[in-house]
């Protein structure tokens, strides 16, 4: 036998995982376990699956340990939940029970680095729900290095990885971010796990956006929006009307637009200045790629006439919000327009569309609904791509149809008449 040609591999034994035609499977809905939070279960594409493993990352004192002792207080068809903390004494998380005003009697608590610890008491006490806080502080005694290190998190990742898959049991990790506000560790700790979830704030807010990345249960990008209070987490049921300020007069370089977010429509507000500069023009977007916004405006100068290489252009989305899809362009140029004009937007119109490089304006995917999540919150006008007006007329809403910037600018014109 040639040394360098590897040995080939041949079966031995019995199969023991048995092959199945995809046809042959049927189409059974996956069970959930009801986290209590509605806005929880959005996220997690319906509630908790048994037997899946989810990763929770999030800044340190967001409030990530405070969702998942309020959520897991509130299970109740799974069973007990077993709550594993490698950060606080169990004193600790009793008093942030009580604090809370959540019934804890059937959450089983311990205090614990040794995974190995966490997964006796799992057999034991044969949890529905297991919550590990957090994975970085875990460790295994069959891996010789220090709780956090890359070798001990893909260790301790596998071993509760596998007794959720063979037990049943949700798995639920707390994860560490860095600073550029990805969960510490390898990436690898991303695939092994079935959900991936970021809780997110901005400084000094009270509101928190739990955002899924990852979802084999559910869409992916979809929001759930919370706000922090003295006892505890409330979720938010109608955050259009979050993110969208009623002012008694309208203002200069404020728009509405409506984006989508997982499986839901979201109305947001968009805001732009645009200010003399004493240097290079800056370009600044908060929520909006930048890079975008660059050449946002350079259309706006080649296709409606309007320049801004001699101001700065600032645009932010309200509330923190993050809005990875085009349709909020055309909501940025006509935010720019209003500031550089100093003429405000109508309080009761919405804008959302996605602007071209020839200056075209592009219809964005679920149209309709946008449209009929503004008329719900209470808006009367509304500019979207000539493409997206609905084949029925939303009652209440008046709907100009665009095609190109031109279009839009004479039908903010008509508007403001």
């Amino acid at each position: 036998m040639d040394p360098a040609r590897p040995a080939a591999v041949r079966a031995s034994g019995p199969v023991q995982a048995p092959v199945r035609r995809l046809g042959d499977i049927g189409s059974e809905q996956v069970p959930r376990l009801d986290t209590g939070l509605g806005e929880l279960n959005r996220v997690l594409g319906g509630g908790l699956v048994p037997g899946s493993v989810v990763l929770l990352g999030g800044d340190p004192g967001i409030g990530k340990s405070t969702l998942l002792l309020q959520a897991t207080a509130l299970l109740q068809a799974s069973g007990e939940t077993l709550y594993a903390t490698g950060e606080e004494s169990l004193e600790q998380v009793a008093l942030r029970a009580r604090r809370m005003r959540v019934d804890a009697s059937r959450v089983v608590a311990l205090a614990t680095t040794r995974v190995e610890d966490v997964l006796a008491a799992a057999a034991a006490s044969r949890p529905g729900c297991l919550v590990v806080d957090s994975i970085q502080t875990m460790a295994t005694d069959a891996v010789p290095s220090a709780p956090g290190s890359p070798n001990q998190l893909r260790a301790c990742a596998a071993l509760l990885v596998r007794h959720a898959k063979e037990s049943g049991c949700a798995v639920i990790l707390v994860g560490h971010v860095t600073k550029e506000g990805q969960i510490a560790g390898p990436r690898l700790l991303e695939h092994m796990v079935d959900v991936v979830l970021y809780f997110e704030s901005e400084a000094g807010s009270r509101y928190r956006v739990l955002r899924a990345v990852k979802n084999r249960f559910g869409a992916a990008n979809e929001l759930g929006i919370f706000v922090m209070g003295s006892d505890g987490i409330r979720e938010v049921r109608n955050p259009s009307a979050l993110f969208v300020s009623r002012r008694a007069e309208p203002a200069p370089g404020s728009v509405v637009t409506a984006v989508f977010q997982g499986s839901r429509p979201l109305l947001i507000e968009v805001q732009a200045l645009a200010d003399e500069g004493g240097g290079p023009p800056r370009r600044v977007a908060l929520g909006l790629d930048t890079n975008r916004l660059t050449l946002l405006l350079a259309v706006l100068h080649r296709h409606a006439g309007i320049a801004t290489h001699t101001r700065d252009v600032y645009v932010n989305v309200v509330g923190g919000v993050r809005v990875p899809e085009t349709a909020a362009d055309l909501a940025a140029l006509v935010a720019t327009v209003s500031s550089l004009t100093d003429r405000p937007v109508p309080a009761d119109l919405v804008v959302f569309g996605e602007v071209g490089l020839a200056g075209e304006i592009r219809p964005v995917p679920f149209g309709e609904e946008r449209l009929r999540e503004a008329e719900k919150v209470g808006f009367r006008r509304a500019i979207a791509p000539r493409a997206n007006l609905p084949r029925q007329p939303v009652p209440g809403l008046d709907v100009r149809g665009v095609e190109s910037l031109r279009e839009v600018l004479a039908a903010l014109d008509g508007f403001a008449g």
